[in-house]
């Protein structure tokens, strides 16, 4: 039990702190810092949130139409290998006239057998902005990516490769491959810059820009990144099909001359008018004959002609 000369000296220092406040050593300025901190802090991240675009919001948008460069470099019991590209333009149509293809009429995406990813996306918003992800191409020709198999349709040779399971020899040795993706954001970076390493959530990698070049790879660690072949000729390949620009031709064909001709038709009978109609604003040409040479006139008209053409 404390005695009572010890209750008496809590009694006294209880007695001189009433009625004191407590202060914060250095005073308040540094509560005001941090009750500022917090408030600013925490306006970053509404302004952050709000910013940050929705669901196939940003570029590309479905009036651009962007080419990727993409390709499968593999290991299997024969060593590394090119995978083909993907085969099929997916612009097919049944005897109806209709694309046969669901997945290109959801998003507008697709290749030409070149591979070269076509990315001009429809309005639907399925392939545009953050939508726009290797997974969407992938999946219009039935190819299975996931972070630890790759997956062929037997539309495209069927192989598959997985982490664990599938056999990989490079020079007679047995090695574990992994399924990695290679990304560089611009075709001209390919011999100059390191690429991007993804091993996770592959499908979900972005295109972010015209140009990009993508490897998908299912290799041993120690392979050295490889560009596919068609990085470096992706202009070219990105020219033959019109880039998806809209063309717009405003050539007017004119014919402002006037063809008279003054041709002596004779004959004893008269046989009437001949009323000859040819185009949208041909004219009419009417020959009289008669007892009397007449005279046949004709003048041609103007004709302007203006065509969109919008090729894919």
């Amino acid at each position: 039990m404390a005695s009572s000369s010890s209750a008496s000296k809590v009694a006294k220092l209880a007695q001189k702190g009433k009625g004191k406040k407590v202060r914060f050593q250095g005073g308040t300025l540094f509560p005001v810092a941090i009750v500022i901190i917090v408030l600013l802090l925490g306006g970053l991240v509404v302004y952050a949130r709000q910013s940050r675009p929705g669901p196939g919001e940003g570029e590309p948008t479905s009036l651009q139409h962007w080419h990727a460069a993409y390709g499968f470099y593999v290991c299997d019991k024969n060593g590394l290998k090119i995978e083909p590209n993907l085969t099929g333009t997916l612009e097919e149509t049944d005897a109806t006239g209709q694309l046969v293809s669901k997945e290109f009429v959801a998003t507008g995406i697709h290749s030409h057998s070149d591979g070269v990813m076509h990315w001009h996306p429809n309005s639907s918003g399925k392939a545009t902005g953050t939508n726009a992800k290797v997974k969407v191409f992938l999946s219009n020709y039935h190819v299975t990516l996931t972070n630890t198999k790759l997956s062929f349709p037997a539309s495209q040779g069927g192989e598959v490769f997985e982490e664990g399971k599938s056999t990989c020899i490079v020079d007679g040795v047995t090695k574990t491959a992994s399924l990695k993706m290679w990304v560089w954001n611009h075709y001209t970076d390919v011999d100059k810059v390191d690429p991007q390493v993804y091993t996770t959530n592959l499908g979900d990698v972005r295109i972010k820009n015209d140009g990009m070049v993508f490897m998908i790879a299912f290799v041993p660690d120690d392979v050295q990144p490889k560009a596919p072949e068609t990085a470096f000729n992706l202009p070219a390949l990105g020219a033959a099909d019109g880039s998806g620009n809209t063309v717009t031709s405003d050539s007017t064909v004119t014919s402002d001359s006037t063809v008279t001709s003054d041709s002596t038709v004779t004959s004893g009978a008269t046989t009437g008018s001949e009323t000859v109609s040819t185009g949208s604003t041909a004219g009419t040409e009417t020959v009289s004959t008669g007892s009397t040479a007449t005279t046949v006139k004709s003048t041609t008209t103007t004709v302007k002609s203006s065509a969109t053409t919008t090729t894919g």
